[in-house]
């Protein structure tokens, strides 16, 4: 019998078996029979379609080729991914370079280095 089918053989208001007495009878962790299941949205269905359409056609590909094949279909320039990227990068921005490759500001007086005679 599926996992499915064993929760909805749990009644609620049970009235000689608890809830947790009738999990352990059927096999059944508590938190799947309390906490309803995540509601997928169409637009992650409609990214898992695409995945596994690219992966059938192009079954070794890496994650980093997927992404990019992901990315011609659905480019980064839409607005609320546009908007995702922005809030992920802060204020750096998505154009600018790693903090470690910025130049450092150097002092333009090098008079201040030198020893006074």
């Amino acid at each position: 019998m599926s996992i499915p089918e064993r929760r909805a053989m749990v009644e609620r208001p049970a009235e000689n078996l608890s809830v947790r007495r009738q999990c352990a009878l059927l096999n059944l962790a508590r938190s799947g029979v309390y906490r309803p299941g995540p509601v997928t949205g169409a637009d992650d269905l409609a990214l898992m379609r695409r995945i596994d359409e690219l992966h059938l056609k192009w079954p070794f590909y890496g994650s980093r080729r997927m992404v990019f094949e992901l990315n011609q279909a659905w480019p980064r320039h839409q607005p609320q991914a546009r908007a995702k990227a922005d809030a992920r990068d802060g204020d750096r921005g998505a154009g600018s370079a790693p903090r470690h490759q910025q130049s450092r500001a150097r002092p333009q007086d090098l008079s201040l280095f030198c020893c006074a005679a």
